[in-house]
């Protein structure tokens, strides 16, 4: 089983709130460090990112498959409308049972994620009888603390911010490609429009007014749980949601600390 956030981990993102308080004096000067940077991230004027920091948490146990959340992100972000690019995708993942006399407990494990899952699944193939468990999770950029992105891009175009988001500041990159290359978890594309690195940037443009991702908002289940951990509200859904269930995140051995969080999957997510 893929490895849960560490308690201390936890602790450490739900006292964010609190924390910043005792930083005001470098919390300046990161400000002004950063302030640069967000030429093109799409953040209002005003916008302090040493105030905020987001996190969004993924429930495989309510994610239906529909595809509104491809779509939504696709048409908000005028994602190229190719079955190629996606800033978000949902996979579907279908667990076979053992075969009679095998030792494992559990048999091959079929991934398809056709369209990026923006126009649902078809039925699948695998014969009923056959499957021990079938669920659908959503995707996207993993956030990472730690991004290989960033430390891969030579000209600082991929930047970490100070509110918990990876971002690419398009007038800066030059479409190297390597932070492509350096994503281990396929995140990443070459916009074929704008010859630029793409990716989930959160909707940045939107949960810096307020908002929600255009891929939380048009969620039927709630799937998708947004917020802003130093900015409780009253009987705030995320961190109501992180205290009830078993989070996760994905590929925990590689160190790259995401910010994003996952509850009810299986060891067989990657």
């Amino acid at each position: 089983m893929t490895p849960s956030y560490s308690r201390r981990r936890l602790l450490g993102l739900l006292g964010g709130g609190l924390g910043w308080l005792a930083a005001l004096p470098l919390a300046s000067k990161a400000k002004a460090a950063v302030k640069n940077l967000f030429t093109s991230a799409g953040a209002p004027k005003g916008y302090d990112p040493m105030k905020h920091h987001w996190l969004i948490c993924m429930d495989a146990d309510r994610c239906i498959g529909c595809g509104l959340c491809v779509d939504a992100c696709k048409t908000e972000n005028k994602v190229p409308q190719s079955s190629s690019y996606f800033r978000t995708w949902v996979e579907r993942y279908i667990i076979r049972k053992a075969r009679p006399g095998a030792v494992a407990l559990r048999g091959e494990v079929a991934v398809d994620s056709p369209n990026g899952g923006r126009n649902g699944f078809p039925p699948t193939l695998v014969p009923r009888e056959e499957i021990l468990k079938a669920f659908f999770v959503p995707k996207l950029c993993n956030l990472c603390e730690n991004s290989p992105c960033s430390q891969a891009c030579p000209v600082g175009a991929t930047f970490d911010t100070p509110d918990g988001v990876v971002l690419v500041d398009p007038e800066y990159c030059i479409g190297c490609g390597f932070c492509i290359q350096a994503c281990p978890y396929g995140c990443r594309f070459m916009n074929p429009e704008t010859h630029t690195a793409e990716k989930c940037t959160l909707c940045y443009h939107r949960i810096t007014r307020g908002l929600k991702p255009a891929c939380v908002e048009v969620c039927p289940t709630q799937a998708r749980i947004f917020g802003d951990l130093k900015n409780p509200v009253e009987k705030d859904p995320l961190q109501e949601f992180i205290r009830a269930n078993k989070v996760f995140t994905l590929k925990p051995h590689l160190g790259t600390e995401p910010r994003v969080l996952y509850a009810n999957i299986d060891k067989e997510v990657r």
